[in-house]
């Protein structure tokens, strides 16, 4: 990995959330202090570059000299942080890794032109790989993730060494669900919960709906700022591309585009992306590997973080 370019001025969305962090840091909550100076404490390692005329946030940590980097790609109006834990574990095994958010996506700019399509991320991904002189790397990316992986992947396969996809696979469809579903959750998550002020709503919300695993009031908390950190234009376009008949057909052609090694990784009690559907990915393409991990939900990185560490460095270790 080439050494970085030289950051561009940090976002208003960063400043703002940094502001926070310090205010929290100084509060009598000591809990609420304790959170705040572990995020200042990542935030050290934030960065920002402009890509295709939008200011990017991406984070990088672990060992320069590493052999191996990984590319980390969040989900579906989430952010970088939804990866804090993997990061870590990755860190410690000496993977360099990259997150980054998305443009209209936590602490990146949003898109004045309000253009929040697979494609226009996957050219940001593009644009990110020139900037930071990343020759060949390894992806992981959670649910939405990757569709913008397979959607770079197919174009740069001599860029990609292997892929590694949580949460992730064929949903069924229909000319029904296309039209009613975009409505449905779009309101769901962009008008109701995006105005919530406070959290244990959400928490509920996740631990009935999306977790099968306690996921702490901390991760919670960083599920939750992803929504408000999300430009809500970016969440009602990207709902109606999952749920177009189109995409839905497009993703098999998409696989099996894709010449990196694929790990399809699935939580076998999650209710959202199913594990039978993710294996049905894995089958219909014959492409790749599939694991189950039992009694895990839909939030793998923040309710199992060192079973997903693992896996990831199993298939950096498959390939390499």
């Amino acid at each position: 990995m080439a050494p970085l370019p030289p950051s561009a001025p940090q976002t208003e969305k960063f400043i703002a959330y940094c502001d926070r962090l310090r205010r929290d840091v100084a509060s009598d909550d000591r809990d609420a202090a304790r959170r705040a100076a572990y995020e200042l404490e990542l935030a050290a390692g934030s960065r920002f570059i402009e890509v295709n005329g939008i200011v990017h946030h991406y984070h990088v940590s672990g060992p320069e000299d590493a052999k191996e980097t990984i590319v980390l790609i969040h989900g579906w109006d989430c952010w970088w942080m939804w990866w804090h834990h993997v990061v870590h574990s990755l860190n410690k095994a000496g993977v360099r890794t990259i997150a980054y958010d998305m443009r209209g996506h936590g602490w990146s700019a949003n898109d004045p032109s309000n253009h929040y399509h697979i494609n226009s991320f996957a050219h940001d991904l593009d644009g990110l790989q020139h900037a930071l002189g990343i020759e060949r790397f390894h992806v992981a990316a959670f649910s939405f993730g990757a569709l913008v992986a397979l959607d770079y992947a197919r174009n740069h396969s001599d860029r990609v060494r292997s892929m590694t996809f949580f949460n992730f696979g064929y949903l069924p469809n229909s000319e029904f669900i296309a039209s009613f579903a975009p409505g449905t959750i779009n309101f769901v998550f962009n008008i109701m919960l995006r105005k919530l002020t406070w959290w244990f709503p959400a928490y509920v919300f996740a631990r009935l709906v999306l977790a099968r695993n306690t996921v702490t009031q901390h991760d919670i908390l960083i599920g939750f700022q992803s929504l408000g950190l999300c430009a809500s234009e970016a969440i009602e376009q990207t709902t109606g591309q999952i749920t177009a008949q189109e995409t839905t057909d497009s993703v098999p052609d998409m696989v099996m585009a894709v010449s990196a090694p694929i790990l399809f990784v699935a939580g076998e009690g999650d209710g959202i992306m199913t594990a039978e559907n993710t294996r049905k990915l894995q089958e219909m393409t014959g492409k790749g590997r599939y694991v189950g991990v039992p009694e895990c939900g839909h939030l793998i990185t923040l309710e199992l973080p060192d079973t997903a560490s693992e896996l990831i460095l199993e298939q950096i270790r498959f390939v390499g």
